[in-house]
């Protein structure tokens, strides 16, 4: 199987044991294949729309773990969306972006920033206690760097200004689609 499979079906079968209100075994091969420590995030879609994303940024245990702590997340705690039913679950795709290790940006002005960020990062905002991300694939969605930056201070809960003062990370992504 491949990666892609392996992270997916574990992924799902998460969920659908959740739904279930059982656990899901999970067998000693996929532990050891994903036993090393990385982020991930986990991205519920219903025809074509955003249905759950919860993930982390830093890695803090095995990857499988991670994953599948982001499907239960993404499913059913993610605060904008009310839990995933299960007559939903077959209408719903799964994606997983695994993440490198964020990196900081060290920049003097905003012009600066601009020049150094693209879209194939994603991209993290700190200032303060407030924190927010967007993956690699919001830049399809916002594709200025202005503008992208601006909503990522507004999803941080500060003001669109924010990101010219703030500390920017960068990250890239592996990431993996049902189809």
């Amino acid at each position: 199987m491949s990666l892609n499979k392996d992270l997916l079906v574990l992924a799902r079968k998460t969920i659908e044991y959740y739904l279930e209100n059982k656990e899901l075994k999970v067998s000693e091969e996929i532990k050891k294949k994903y036993s090393e420590k990385k982020a991930s995030f986990v991205t519920l879609t219903k025809d074509k729309e955003l249905r759950g994303c919860i993930g982390s940024l830093y890695p803090r245990q095995e990857l499988w773990k991670d994953v599948q702590e982001n499907a239960i997340n993404a499913a059913f705690h993610d605060f904008r969306f009310s839990p995933l039913t299960k007559q939903e679950l077959s209408k719903t795709k799964i994606e997983i972006s695994i993440l490198s290790v964020p990196k900081k940006i060290i920049f003097k002005d905003e012009k600066e920033l601009l020049k150094k960020i693209n879209s194939k990062m994603g991209i993290i905002l700190k200032k303060g206690f407030n924190t927010s991300t967007f993956l690699p694939q919001v830049w399809e969605e916002i594709s200025n760097k202005k503008d992208f930056l601006e909503q990522l201070s507004m999803k941080a809960g500060l003001d669109r200004n924010a990101w010219k003062n703030a500390e920017i990370f960068s990250y890239e992504v592996q990431k993996m689609k049902e189809r």
